[in-house]
């Protein structure tokens, strides 16, 4: 079959997202928001990985999220201990259940690597909250830029919500990766609003 010129078949096995890269580069004026009742901000230097990778899954694998799930463990510990690398969990009632990672790079950008909350705080006011912490931290060091990258399989708020949080548009990609649901990476069960193709 001959496609429409501008369509690629993408093969069985494979996912395609669009990414969107969006930027900031000065800080939002800070927003007064009070912490929300029974949640704290725990920074965690060095995090051992298999609880990073909990976490990483709690927050993520609804979204198909996995590139830290593939990378090696030896390789991930020493980014995750890197003095250039923050991970925060967000934790309410004990549990871990939000995810803050940023990373200073030498060009003096600032990534917002990982950003996420577990489905029971979606919704509540509990992500702009977190987002105002992401922005005091990636801006308490001298930067010129902060970014971040959403893609299709994040959630449908995603990327509404970084606009509203101050990032702009400045980039499109698109991605083909092999589903992780097929590598074994994250369990045939999720993310059952992308369809699996085997």
């Amino acid at each position: 079959m001959t496609l429409p010129e501008g369509i690629t078949d993408v093969a069985p096995g494979k996912l395609a997202t669009v990414v969107t890269y969006l930027q900031m580069l000065e800080r939002p004026a800070p927003r007064d928001l009070g912490t929300p009742e029974g949640v704290e901000l725990i920074l965690h230097p060095a995090p051992e990985v298999g609880w990073y990778r909990d976490l990483y899954r709690r927050v993520g694998q609804d979204y198909l999220w996995f590139s830290r799930l593939e990378m090696d463990a030896d390789r991930l510990a020493a980014h995750l201990a890197s003095g250039q690398v923050e991970v925060w969990s967000l934790r309410k009632g004990g549990a871990d259940l939000g995810l803050l990672e940023l990373e200073w790079l030498q060009d003096g950008a600032c990534e917002l690597s990982f950003f996420g909350l577990a489905a029971e705080l979606t919704g509540g006011g509990v992500g702009r909250w977190l987002m105002e912490k992401a922005l005091e931290r990636a801006f308490s060091r001298p930067i010129t830029r902060f970014f971040v990258h959403t893609c299709t399989l994040d959630s449908p708020q995603a990327l509404g919500f970084y606009i509203r949080s101050g990032f702009v548009p400045y980039g499109r990609a698109v991605e083909i990766a092999d589903d992780p649901r097929l590598t074994g990476l994250v369990p045939q069960t999720c993310a059952p609003q992308v369809p699996l193709l085997r």
